[in-house]
């Protein structure tokens, strides 16, 4: 057995707090939000981002309000286009 002390991947990293914030970068997988919410709309890789975040950085309610928030306009957008689709 040797003395090495075992970190698990998440925290095995060097963050940087515009190009790699911790926040953006905690979940168990190693995965970066940026890494995914580059395939969504943006409204709804908002609230993805806000979703993540959740907990990590400032106040966990305002993060999920921002994220309803991302939701509504994503809804709202979503509804508009149907309309006009169906006119």
């Amino acid at each position: 057995m040797t003395d090495e002390i075992l970190v698990p991947k998440q925290f095995d990293q060097q963050f940087d707090e515009v190009k790699k914030p911790s926040h953006y970068c905690s979940h168990p997988s190693g995965v970066e939000c940026k890494d995914i919410i580059m395939y969504f709309t943006w409204p709804v890789g908002s609230a993805i981002k806000y979703l993540w975040r959740c907990g990590l950085k400032g106040d966990a309610i305002e993060d999920l309000e921002k994220a309803k928030e991302c939701i509504q306009i994503e809804i709202d957008k979503i509804k508009k286009e149907r309309s006009k689709n169906n006119a």
